[in-house]
């Protein structure tokens, strides 16, 4: 039995998406006027398979002058760390004027796959640079391509989109780079809804990020739950993929 109870399950939604010939990289917005991102935050999340707990995600913001710092680690728990075992870790760095990725880190360890890989966005050379290595059989990739401007990545996307407008019929879209991709992922805010979490409940907004192929539109699908505040901290996950329901609920938010 093979299954991702990892963030990236979450994140599948911004999975491989090329553009079409032709088709216009959207624009990746600034952040709205007034809205920071966090100095110093850690979000704690339980995650659920089903109906059977499954694992534990945390991620940490860390402000660092002009550029923000999001780690996230993902760990399955139980019997089902026993079934498959999952241990990821990722890194975002990026722009807190613009929202625009430097650097995207992740480490898997998913069963008996373990890989790493590093992907550097240059814009002053418009480039991006991957390295990946297969930690099991040893083997590299190094891969470099063009990118059209500033672009978010599959970790830090979900956490600008609390950066931009988001208000009840409104939808935008984010240009979110996968490996040497770039994927225009529109986010759709469907309803008002509560939302119960060990921490209480939240009045929040759910947004549906949708995109035109690839996983999401084949396999499943995915919504956010952001609090109907300033902050739209995500305080409910969920994926509905073709093995399960994957559900990631908020159990700590600490400011410091």
């Amino acid at each position: 039995m093979k299954m991702r109870t990892t963030i990236a399950a979450i994140l599948c939604v911004f999975a491989p998406t090329v553009l079409a010939h032709g088709q216009q990289t959207p624009m990746l917005n600034p952040p709205r006027p007034g809205y920071s991102f966090p100095q110093r935050q850690t979000l704690t999340y339980s995650v659920d398979w089903r109906v059977f707990p499954a694992g534990t995600a945390v991620l940490r913001f860390e402000a660092a002058g002009d550029r923000e710092n999001v780690t996230a680690s993902a760990d399955t728990i139980g019997a089902l760390n026993m079934l498959f075992h999952v241990s990821d870790r990722f890194q975002s760095i990026f722009s807190r004027s613009r929202g625009c990725t430097t650097d995207f880190n992740k480490q898997t360890v998913e069963g008996r796959r373990q890989a790493s890989s590093t992907l550097h966005l240059d814009y002053s050379q418009n480039r991006s640079i991957l390295d990946e290595k297969n930690l099991v059989k040893g083997q590299t990739k190094h891969v470099e391509s063009s990118i059209p401007g500033c672009v978010t990545d599959l970790l830090s996307g979900v956490f600008y989109a609390s950066s931009q407008r988001i208000e009840l019929g409104h939808s935008f879209v984010i240009p979110v780079v996968d490996a040497m991709r770039i994927v225009p992922v529109t986010m759709k805010v469907e309803s008002r809804e509560e939302i119960k979490t060990p921490l209480g409940t939240f009045k929040t907004l759910r947004v549906q990020p949708t995109a035109a192929a690839g996983v999401v539109k084949n396999r499943g699908n995915i919504w956010i739950w952001y609090t109907d505040d300033e902050r739209h901290i995500p305080v409910q996950m969920r994926a509905r993929l073709f093995w399960g329901t994957i559900t990631f609920r908020l159990t700590g938010n600490e400011n410091k």
